[in-house]
């Protein structure tokens, strides 16, 4: 069965071999066994359900979280010639008819459906009268109480092993901790399922965190690195998403807001122009991106810190799919520490969950503040080992500095103390510097003996204490007191005089070094007007035929047709990427275009 899963990649998708462990993962399922697949984004993980759903007799079933994921992915399908559908709440009664009529007329070969609506009796009752080939799970990660985007629905999934027995499962991710990994198999029941991890790194995703001082004035400085790009910025909440898009939009910029609260045709619009349009900047909260195949997202900007490492490996893995550099770029301060551990010791959720999400966040903050390669501990969080820096982060191309921080952290240490561990780090910091204010002197503190003793600090240098002795476990951000700074048990030995503290150099942004990667630095002078009028080809066939450019062909296929020059029909399906049925429908416009340019180059 492994050779006509081969043929469907060559004749159907277009490419000559399988990557990394495709053919391993596709022959596991073709025997019928059940399996977990962890794979990053962009690494083909949707070829390892497709094809053997292809392969085995009857239907293949996929479940999807999200509308928007279900129709990319159909819209894709169909594009290759597969008969694939969706069934969700965009559907009218009609088309929901005339999906049922072609899943009894055979004709049906994958199936994209939610966990809630798969699940509902009737539904289940419906599915058992059909041939089912394969279930594919899509963002397992759902299923587990200690990943980062747990979902209720997910845990019902396990009853499938009894309504459909036979039918290999497969459940699939970008993003799981060896932990999550576990829990994953285990809530889904799946059978002795084999496990194939791939390697987690993103080689062509620069990392940079900085400080957050003048948010909107970094953020302009870094996009103006991606001139015409398209990108991605998140924030925390829908109020600030739709100020910094309008901001955006004021600098020339063509920026769009998408959050859950706004109306579900805008969301849609927005989301339609980013997936067809160049050079759209999304500004967004979480709610979107999980499922956007866009290949050529050149950057991922976070305003505002994630909720987890998981989180953060996720959101910024929507940049860069197509291989080629990209930037995941994030800022934050004081303020965003204090204010998810709030959300965090807010939640109604009960203690253990509580716990899980407050060592998430360590792990995320700890991370920020390293002062060796990023990327190296980025992959450790998952389970796997990078034995030398990556040559691709902030910290590798420019070296944070440290300097001895142990009498300024004293000096704080004990301003939170004598000021009776009551207040957030703004007061802290103005009785440190001795600032005479109304606040101060309402509460006597022009009177303590810490009044002052960092007069020597700027307010800059003293949060950026604060904040780094709250990732290092020395003080605590009380949640529950409005974020009223607490000493931990950590900082008895440092304010006794028994230990000593190097801290991080909060680097000014302006020195770091920015190396400019262009997306296609290897198109050549003499390439360029062919690769215009290729790209130029591809936007009026996806205008004409409604599809994102993406789904005509990607960057990676033009480059080839550059590169190589086909201009006949055999020529033309030796490039990878470029299967039958696509060149049925848009080979003829490609080679008119080539051979019209070679004429010309005569």
């Amino acid at each position: 069965m492994l050779d006509k899963a081969h043929h469907i990649l060559k004749h159907t998708y277009g490419y000559d071999a399988f990557r990394d462990r495709q053919a391993e993962i596709i022959q596991t399922a073709l025997n019928g066994d059940d399996t977990v697949v962890l794979m990053p984004t962009g690494g083909g993980k949707s070829l390892c359900y497709q094809i053997p759903a292809l392969v085995r007799e009857g239907l293949g079933i996929v479940i999807s979280p999200l509308i928007a994921l279900m129709q990319d992915q159909v819209s894709s399908l169909q594009q290759l010639g597969i008969n694939a559908a969706f069934l969700n709440s965009t559907l009218k009664a009609e088309q929901k008819r005339q999906v049922a009529a072609a899943m009894h007329n055979k004709e049906l070969q994958l199936l994209y459906i939610a966990p809630e609506r798969l699940m509902q009796p009737q539904t289940l009752e419906w599915l058992q009268q059909f041939e089912i080939s394969l279930i594919a799970i899509d963002e397992a990660h759902c299923v587990s109480q200690w990943g980062h985007d747990f979902r209720q629905d997910y845990l019902l999934l396990h009853h499938l092993k009894e309504r459909f027995p036979n039918v290999p499962r497969m459940a699939l991710t970008a993003t799981a901790t060896p932990r999550s990994q576990a829990d994953i198999a285990h809530n889904l029941q799946l059978d002795n399922p084999q496990f194939f991890i791939s390697n987690f790194d993103r080689p062509n995703i620069r990392y940079t965190v900085a400080q957050k001082n003048d948010a909107r004035k970094q953020l302009i400085r870094f996009i103006a690195q991606h001139k015409g790009e398209s990108g991605v910025v998140y924030c925390l909440s829908r109020k600030k998403v739709e100020s910094t898009a309008a901001w955006l939009c004021t600098r020339g910029l063509t920026a769009l807001p998408y959050h859950a609260g706004l109306p579900a045709e805008l969301r849609a619009h927005n989301q339609d122009r980013f997936l067809r349009e160049e050079g759209i900047i999304m500004v967004a909260t979480i709610a979107f991106g999980m499922g956007i195949d866009k290949p050529d997202v050149r950057f991922v900007a976070h305003m505002d810190l994630p909720k987890s490492m998981e989180a953060y490996y996720q959101e910024t893995g929507r940049a860069g799919r197509d291989g080629d550099p990209a930037d995941a770029w994030m800022i934050y301060g004081l303020n965003d520490v204090v204010q998810l551990s709030q959300m965090v010791a807010q939640s109604t959720a009960g203690e253990e969950f509580k716990r899980n999400e407050r060592q998430k966040l360590d792990a995320l903050l700890g991370w920020c503040e390293v002062t060796e390669c990023r990327r190296q501990p980025l992959l450790a969080y998952f389970g796997q080992t990078q034995t030398s820096p990556c040559g691709n982060c902030d910290t590798c191309l420019t070296p944070p500095k440290t300097w001895d921080a142990t009498e300024a952290a004293r000096k704080l240490l004990s301003c939170v103390y004598r000021t009776g561990q009551r207040f957030g780090a703004g007061q802290v910091i103005d009785v440190l510097r001795g600032k005479d204010n109304d606040k101060v002197r309402n509460y006597g503190h022009e009177k303590l003996s810490c009044f002052g003793v960092g007069s020597d600090l700027s307010p800059e240098r003293c949060s950026s204490i604060i904040r780094q002795l709250i990732v290092r476990g020395y003080l605590f951000a009380d949640a529950e007191r409005y974020g009223a700074l607490r000493l931990t048990e950590n900082a008895r030995p440092l304010l006794k005089g028994d230990e000593s503290l190097l801290l991080r150099e909060d680097i000014r942004e302006s020195l770091l070094k920015h190396k400019k990667i262009r997306k296609h630095a290897h198109v050549s002078d003499e390439d360029s007007s062919l690769w215009d009028l290729l790209r130029a080809c591809r936007k009026d066939l996806a205008d004409e035929n409604g599809i994102p450019p993406y789904q005509v062909f990607h960057d990676a296929t033009l480059m080839e047709m550059m590169e190589m020059h086909p201009t006949t029909y055999s020529e033309l399906l030796e490039i990878s990427g470029v299967g039958e049925k696509k060149l049925d429908k848009f080979g003829d416009a490609f080679l008119d275009v080539i051979n019209k340019h070679l004429l010309s180059e005569g």
